[in-house]
């Protein structure tokens, strides 16, 4: 398992990276659930980017029937999408 600092500098993003370093404890299911989705797509050796992401977390929310998971992984999903640049 990647140390926090580490999976910090791995984010596609320094935006989304500083969010979660200033949330402090706030965000700790939402961080455990982007650690797990990042490690997933580091482990199938995938491009790591926003878009990966929340590709991820879109797949989770489609097959979860929890409704408390499903608000954890819409709020990461919101959290992701804020804090990423649009296309030009």
């Amino acid at each position: 398992m990647l140390q926090k600092s580490d999976f910090y500098d791995q984010l596609p993003n320094a935006a989304l990276s500083n969010y979660f370093r200033s949330a402090g404890g706030l965000l700790a299911e939402e961080w455990a659930l982007l650690e797990s989705v990042v490690g997933a797509i580091v482990e199938a050796k995938e491009p790591l980017t926003n878009k990966a992401i929340i590709l991820r977390l879109i797949q989770q929310i489609e097959s979860t029937r929890d409704v408390v998971r499903a608000d954890i992984i819409r709020k990461t999903l919101e959290i992701i999408v804020d804090h990423t640049q649009d296309d030009l």
